[in-house]
């Protein structure tokens, strides 16, 4: 137990010392001037956000930043690459975020009765975006997006053939 978390410890370290991701250069500045280790000020700057989503004034505003913000800012970095990859990885996250979306609209009444609702969403919106194997918005495309659109898509394509024959008819 005690290797995992020094290997997970590790690998997190590495992660924030990696000079391509966009964290490294706020990191540098405050490591800086507190002369505390970045690893230590990613944890406080989890617990913070945490306890802010929890308690905090605007925490809809705070975790919709945190599902939107990184994940725009890297899909123009895929977007601006060579690499097909990274493309397909960001297109995925968009999609299982929009559904998340429209769900989320027509369940608002949720967010009334579960109090740490914006924290889980976090959780949640963090899990589809993370840079392993383990990540949620590939796993929920392959596992259940993929297969119903696989099942259905022929239909949903006549329908908008014939709604684009109608709407092109009237002009």
């Amino acid at each position: 137990m005690a290797a995992k978390i020094t290997e997970i410890k590790d690998a997190l370290s590495k992660s924030l010392r990696d000079k391509t991701k966009p964290w490294t250069f706020a990191l540098d500045i405050l490591e800086t001037r507190t002369g505390i280790d970045r690893l230590y000020l990613f944890i406080m700057g989890i617990a913070i956000v945490t306890l802010w989503l929890i308690f905090g004034f605007a925490a809809q505003l705070v975790c919709n930043g945190i599902g939107f913000l990184y994940p725009a800012y890297v899909s123009i970095h895929a977007i601006e690459s060579h690499n097909k990859e990274d493309d397909t990885k960001w297109l995925t996250y968009w999609v299982i975020f929009a559904m998340f979306s429209i769900v989320e609209f027509f369940a608002d009444i949720i967010v009334g009765w579960f109090p740490l609702y914006w924290l889980t969403k976090c959780f949640v919106l963090v899990w589809l975006m993370i840079p392993t194997e383990l990540n949620g918005s590939l796993m929920i495309y392959k596992n259940f997006v993929r297969p119903q659109f696989l099942k259905h898509h022929n239909v949903i394509d006549e329908a908008f053939d014939k709604a684009s024959k109608l709407i092109n008819k009237k002009e």
